[in-house]
């Protein structure tokens, strides 16, 4: 009886097998990539300065960015300003992302909600950021609470959206097969919608997050003393423009640290997709 020739697996390259191997090569060549762009800007902003494009007091040297970081350091007040964003941000992340996954929720499981609701959503959606400023200082006054608010109201946005287009998007026969299992509305929306919509809720509780960075220094124009927005405000004032760029740095910065945080535990919560894996 003649053999049946099996497969041989296809032999594995030799980057295949120090990746194997070292399974921190692959991120050390990430972080090699990501850094090529940043070294790159930070040289040609040298070579704009030595060139005398700009002055010293419209765009200072990265050593004078440096000391001015250094400077505020050394007094504490740069880790108070670090330290202060960082909370109003969380804080309104938050509260805007869980109001918006609530209203998400509702408005995908009825679609008489979503007639009543959407529209109304998708107009105020359209509001820029700072129009909101002096009607919140009316209601709230100049405390934390207003800043708070602008910027859950600039993080609900992006997260709303995303999750009710992720549940416009699942499959009809999940939805029936659920039903017909005895899934009801609270246990549908727990158990199926949430689950099945939560690659769009990542991608929008990201995008969130970058709205409320970006609500952040309209927030702290609201009577604030201290954080990153009051730094490059104050910065401004003073006529720093070294303290102005280190500010716009810093929540370069915080923005991509805290950026990276979410991607990690979309990629814990994502590990069961059959998705491609850069």
């Amino acid at each position: 009886m003649a053999q049946i020739p099996f497969p041989t697996p296809a032999p594995q390259s030799a980057l295949q097998g120090v990746r194997n191997a070292l399974p921190g090569t692959r991120n050390l060549q990430r972080l090699g990539l990501a850094l090529i762009l940043p070294i790159g800007l930070l040289i040609l902003w040298q070579l704009v300065v030595n060139a005398g494009v700009y002055g010293r007091g419209q765009l200072p040297a990265p050593i004078d960015v440096w000391r001015a970081a250094e400077q505020l350091w050394n007094s504490g007040a740069l880790v108070n300003h670090i330290q202060i964003s960082v909370e109003r941000v969380i804080r309104g992340f938050g509260i805007g992302s869980l109001i918006a996954v609530a209203i998400a929720l509702v408005v995908g499981l009825s679609p008489i909600a979503g007639y009543l609701i959407d529209p109304t959503v998708q107009a105020f959606r359209a509001i820029p950021s700072l129009a909101w400023v002096p009607l919140f200082v009316l209601w709230m006054g100049i405390g934390e609470q207003p800043k708070i608010t602008l910027i859950a109201v600039g993080a609900f946005f992006p997260v709303y959206a995303n999750l009710v287009s992720g549940i416009r998007q699942i499959d009809r026969k999940l939805i029936e097969a659920a039903d017909a299992y005895g899934y009801r509305r609270i246990a549908m929306a727990w158990e199926v919608i949430l689950p099945a919509s939560l690659p769009s809720l990542m991608t929008g509780l990201r995008l969130g997050l970058a709205q409320a960075w970006l609500f952040l220094v309209a927030a702290e124009l609201i009577g604030a003393s201290t954080g990153l927005g009051f730094l490059l405000v104050d910065g401004q004032n003073s006529g720093r423009a070294d303290v102005i760029v280190l500010s716009i740095i810093l929540l370069a910065i915080l923005g991509k640290v805290t950026d990276v945080i979410l991607q990690k535990l979309e990629g814990y919560l994502l590990r069961w997709t059959d998705t491609v894996k850069v």
